[in-house]
């Protein structure tokens, strides 16, 4: 079982690489224009505490939203000019999706950025949340507040390698297990990219 000394030590690591990304993935990663000026992002990966473990907080977004409608995600978006930094980014969206106080949120560090292949470069802030947490979903952006568990999605055994074609290439991605949901994407991306940091892989 996985404990926060763990996950603080993978936070620790040296990256091997300056960034993660959807472009890093597989053998057809997503080809990102280097001149390109992606926007800032944050999302806070919250960790709660469970009987018999730890669980990762996810959202579905809205099947009304024009992008990533119905997608699973992390609780975040993009900075605002007032934000001081991106982990008050994380922790600001994820009081406005989910309802989560960010006093209530003991961050644990970042860790490396996150380029996708829709032009975002996201920071990921890892934080434990209480127990007593009880989401308030802000029903225009998020359509379910859901829990996995962390040690299923950091079992390397669990991370399946798919490709489809998309914008004319084929694109290679992470898809995660869960039995009502998809986890793919940025998310599964940045999930698996800590699953390789605990794992020194």
């Amino acid at each position: 079982m996985l404990t926060l000394t763990d996950i603080e030590r993978a936070l620790r690591t040296p990256a091997a690489e300056q960034d993660m990304g959807d472009h890093r993935i597989g053998r057809n990663g997503t080809k990102i224009d280097a001149m390109d000026a992606p926007t800032p992002a944050g999302v806070l990966v919250p960790l709660v505490e469970r009987r018999g473990g730890r669980n990762v907080v996810l959202t579905k977004r809205s099947s009304a939203l024009k992008r990533h409608a119905g997608q699973v995600s992390f609780p975040g978006g993009r900075r605002d000019p007032e934000d001081p930094d991106l982990t008050a980014t994380a922790l600001r969206e994820a009081e406005e999706e989910i309802g989560l106080p960010r006093h209530d949120v003991s961050v644990l560090g970042p860790l490396p950025l996150y380029r996708t292949g829709t032009g975002f470069q996201i920071t990921p802030v890892v934080g434990v949340i209480p127990a007593t947490f009880s989401p308030v979903p802000e029903t225009g952006e998020v359509e379910e507040v859901f829990e996995v568990g962390l040690d299923i999605l950091m079992d390397p055994a669990n991370h399946s390698l798919e490709s489809a074609v998309w914008n004319g290439r084929k694109r290679d991605y992470y898809v995660l297990p869960h039995d009502r949901h998809t986890i793919w994407g940025a998310t599964a991306g940045i999930l698996v990219g800590l699953s390789q940091r605990i794992w020194l892989r």
